[in-house]
């Protein structure tokens, strides 16, 4: 059976690995995804050779932990690094797997 969740994305450069680990977990991610990204935005492209790369990581979660995770990042990080954040709706099989009861 197909369950309604939300996929929380979230780009941030590097130097916030471990501290976006940390916070995914202090919200209530049950897990997640880390990808390596690069692209350009905005600003153009980021010089990634010095400055490290940027990373993508992806959480699928209940839409309560969702939104904690999001007002957390945007707390902690929006001002002073380069992140962005995002939600979409997904349809999960096994949704157990990713929501805490």
């Amino acid at each position: 059976m197909i369950e309604e969740l939300k996929l929380v994305t979230i780009v941030s450069e590097g130097l916030l690995k471990d501290k976006m680990i940390e916070l995914l977990h202090a919200n209530g991610a049950t897990g997640f995804t880390i990808i390596r990204a690069e692209g350009q935005g905005s600003r153009g492209l980021r010089a990634t050779d010095w400055e490290g790369p940027n990373f993508k990581f992806e959480c699928v979660t209940s839409s309560k932990v969702a939104h904690k995770i999001v007002e957390a990042v945007a707390a902690k990080f929006l001002e002073h690094y380069a992140v962005i954040v995002w939600l979409s709706d997904v349809g999960v099989l096994r949704g157990e797997k990713f929501v805490k009861r």
